[in-house]
C-alpha cells in the first residue's frame, strides 16, 4: 500500500513538472482554505440575511393588506352606487312615464368627490338618463365600449374596466377624466315590457392613485396594480413603461400565487408580494429590492473582508500566475464557444495555447467546427433543393381539363363559323399560356398576373355563355408589385365552378388589387352561392393536393396558401370570407415589392 502511494506521489510530481502546474496545488490548498473561511462566515451571513427576509416579507405583506382593504372599501362604494341606481330607483321605474334623472342627479350630487359620471343606457346603446353630462359625442359608438360589451354578454355579473379616459360623453371644456368603470346589464320596464340595459358608473381613478401611491416598502419598493392578465392599471412609473423606457414583469407577476415570491428582473432580485382583489381579480403587487433587506449588511462585510484580507493579499501572485496560466486559455476558448453558439462559424478563431488539455480541446473544437461547416454546407444545398422542388411541384399541378374544354369550345366555334369568338378564345388561350409559362420564371408582376386572369376570364365567360360578368381593377402602383404566378387564377376558379355555374345571367366576379398598411392584397369577390363561414375556414385546412381533381387547374387553395408562405413567409397567405346567398371573397396577402428587385428568400421569408 506505502509503495502505491509513493508511486501515484512520483508519477504526480513528474506530471507537474513536466506540465508546469507546480504552482497549481499551492494555490489549490489556499482557495481550500478561503472556502473554508468563506463557508463558515456564508452560513452565519446567510441565517441573518434569512431572518431579515422574513421580516421583511411580513412587513410588505401586511402593507398590501391593508392596501387591499383600502382598494376593497374603494370597490365597494362602487358597488354600492351600483346596487342604489339600480335596485333603488330603475327597478322602481317604468321608463313609458318616469323620468328617474332626478333621483340620478341626486346620487350623482351626494358623491360626486368619487364619481365622474354614471349613466344608463339602452339596449341598443342610446342614452337614457346620464349624469352630470348626458349628451354622447357623435362619433362615439356605445356598443362598441367594452364596459358595454362585458355587460352585455355576461348579464348576471359586474364588470370593473381597466383605467381608461371617458371621453364617451360631451365635455365643453374638454376635460376628460381617467376612470375606472363598474357596468352592469339591467332590466328596463316600458309599458310594462322588460328590455335589457347597461347601467355604467365611472369612479374618479384618482383614487386608486392615492391608495398606492402614499405605500411604504423600503427606499426604492412599491406598489403596483395588473388585472388577471397582467396589464397594468396602476404603476407609479406607469408613464416611463409606456415609452418603453423602463419595463415591469407584469406579465410573469399575473401567474403568482397570493403571498411572497423572490424573482430575478433585468439582473436584480427583488421581493415579490402578491394579493388578490376582492370582485375584480385584479392583483396587488409589492415589490422591494433585496438590496433594501440586505443593505444592513455592511459592517458584517467589512468584518468578513479584513478578516481574509491578510490570508487573500499573501496569495496574490499565486492567484495572477494562475489566471494567466489556466484562467486565460480556457477564457479565450469560452468566448470562442460563445461564438459558435451564436453560429459565427466562419469567423470563429479558436485558439490553442495553454497546457496540454488546453491545447487539445482547442484541437478538438478546430476540427468539430470544421465538419460543422461542411455539414451546414451540406444541409443548406439539400434543403434549397429540397424547397425549389416542393414549389415547382405546386405550381405544376395544372389539370388538362381545362385546356381540352377550351380547344372543344374553339373546334365548335369554328364549325358553326363564329370565327370572331374562335379568334377572341384562342387569342386570349395563347396570351394566357404566354404569361403561364413566363420564360421559366416564378416572379411576375401584378399586372401580369391580372392580366393572366383576364384572359382566363375571357375565355370561360364565352364558354359559360356570359352566365357572369367580371371587372378587374388595381389601385395605381400594385401591378408594378411583383407575385408569385397563378396565384389568382384558381381562386377564380373556384369562383365560377363553385359560384357562377349556377348563375343564370346574373353572376358577377370583381378581382381588385390595393395596398393596406404598407402590404399588398388582391381581393376575388363573387356574388355566388356562398357558405357558412365555419365551412369557408376549413377549406385551407384541407388536404387539397390529395383530393380527386375536377375541371379546375387542381391548385387547391391549400397549395396556393402553401405557395405564398414559402416565398414570402408565415405572416402572409390566404383569407376566405363567406356567407350563404351573399357570395365569397378570397383576400391574398403579399408584401408590397416592386417588381424586379429579385426573387424573394425562399427560407420561411427570412432575410
Amino acid at each position: 500500500m506505502r509503495e502505491k502511494i509513493r508511486k501515484t506521489l512520483d508519477r504526480s510530481k513528474h506530471f507537474l513538472h513536466q506540465r508546469s502546474l507546480q504552482f497549481t496545488i499551492s494555490i489549490t490548498f489556499t482557495i481550500v482554505s478561503v472556502l473554508g473561511m468563506l463557508v463558515v462566515g456564508i452560513s452565519l451571513s446567510m441565517r441573518f440575511i434569512s431572518s431579515s427576509e422574513k421580516m421583511a416579507s411580513e412587513d410588505n405583506t401586511r402593507m398590501v393588506d391593508q392596501v387591499n382593504l383600502n382598494l376593497d372599501t374603494y370597490l365597494r362604494s362602487m358597488l354600492r352606487i351600483s346596487d342604489s341606481m339600480y335596485y333603488r330607483v330603475i327597478k322602481n321605474a317604468d321608463l313609458a312615464k318616469d323620468d328617474f334623472s332626478r333621483e340620478m342627479s341626486l346620487l350623482y350630487e351626494t358623491n360626486r368627490d368619487q364619481l365622474i359620471s354614471i349613466g344608463v343606457f339602452s339596449g341598443t346603446g342610446q342614452v337614457i338618463a346620464a349624469e352630470p353630462i348626458s349628451q354622447v359625442k357623435p362619433t362615439a359608438d356605445t356598443t362598441k365600449q367594452d364596459w358595454f360589451i362585458n355587460a352585455t354578454r355576461r348579464i348576471e355579473n359586474n364588470h370593473f374596466s381597466t383605467p381608461h379616459v371617458q371621453n364617451l360623453f360631451v365635455n365643453p371644456e374638454n376635460n376628460y377624466h381617467w376612470v375606472v368603470s363598474l357596468s352592469r346589464s339591467v332590466e328596463l320596464t316600458t309599458a310594462g315590457s322588460i328590455a335589457h340595459g347597461v347601467l355604467l358608473v365611472d369612479m374618479n381613478f384618482s383614487g386608486i392613485e392615492q391608495i398606492c401611491k402614499n405605500v411604504d416598502l423600503g427606499e426604492t419598493g412599491y406598489i403596483y396594480l395588473i388585472d388577471q392578465n397582467g396589464e397594468l392599471i396602476y404603476h407609479p412609473r406607469q408613464q416611463l413603461i409606456y415609452s418603453n423606457l423602463i419595463h415591469e414583469n407584469n406579465y410573469a407577476a399575473a401567474k403568482y400565487e397570493d403571498g411572497n415570491h423572490f424573482e430575478y428582473f433585468e439582473g436584480q432580485e427583488r421581493l415579490i408580494t402578491v394579493k388578490t382583489v376582492g370582485y375584480t381579480g385584479w392583483k396587488i403587487i409589492g415589490v422591494s429590492s433585496t438590496q433594501d433587506i440586505t443593505s444592513g449588511y455592511s459592517q458584517i462585510k467589512l468584518f468578513a473582508l479584513f478578516f481574509l484580507f491578510f490570508g487573500v493579499f499573501l496569495l496574490i501572485f499565486v492567484n495572477m500566475f494562475l489566471s494567466s496560466r489556466i484562467a486565460t486559455p480556457i477564457k479565450e476558448l469560452e468566448r470562442a464557444v460563445k461564438e459558435i453558439e451564436k453560429g459565427r462559424l466562419e469567423d470563429v478563431k479558436i485558439p490553442t495555447s495553454g497546457s496540454y488539455e488546453v491545447r487539445h480541446l482547442g484541437q478538438t473544437l478546430n476540427s468539430m467546427v470544421h465538419q460543422l461547416r461542411n455539414l451546414m454546407t451540406d444541409i443548406v444545398a439539400e434543403q434549397e433543393s429540397k424547397r425549389k422542388s416542393e414549389l415547382d411541384a405546386l405550381q405544376s399541378q395544372i389539370n388538362p381539363h381545362f385546356l381540352y374544354n377550351t380547344l372543344d369550345s374553339i373546334i365548335w366555334m369554328i364549325e358553326n363559323e363564329k370565327y370572331d369568338g374562335a379568334i377572341t378564345m384562342v387569342t386570349a388561350l395563347a396570351k394566357l399560356f404566354r404569361i403561364s409559362l413566363s420564360k421559366g420564371k416564378n416572379i411576375i408582376s401584378v399586372a401580369d398576373e391580372l392580366e393572366h386572369v383576364r384572359n382566363y376570364l375571357t375565355i370561360q365567360k364565352m364558354r359559360y355563355k356570359n352566365k357572369f360578368d367580371f371587372t378587374i381593377t388595381a389601385e395605381p402602383g400594385t401591378g408594378e408589385c411583383d407575385t408569385i404566378k397563378l396565384i389568382v387564377q384558381p381562386l377564380v376558379e373556384n369562383s365560377i365552378y363553385h359560384g357562377m355555374e349556377f348563375m343564370s345571367g346574373d353572376g358577377e366576379i370583381n378581382i381588385h388589387s390595393y395596398f393596406r398598411e404598407g402590404d399588398l392584397y388582391i381581393d376575388i369577390i363573387d356574388n355566388g352561392l356562398g357558405m357558412p363561414q365555419e365551412q369557408a375556414d376549413l377549406l385551407l385546412m384541407e388536404d387539397n393536393t390529395t383530393r380527386k381533381r375536377g375541371k379546375g387547374s387542381g391548385i387547391g387553395l391549400k397549395n396556393v396558401q402553401e405557395r405564398i408562405q414559402l416565398y414570402f413567409g408565415k405572416e402572409y397567405g390566404l383569407a376566405i370570407y363567406s356567407e350563404p346567398d351573399e357570395g365569397t371573397t378570397a383576400r391574398i396577402h403579399l408584401p408590397a415589392r416592386p417588381f424586379g428587385d429579385g426573387e424573394p428568400p425562399r427560407e420561411g421569408g427570412a432575410k
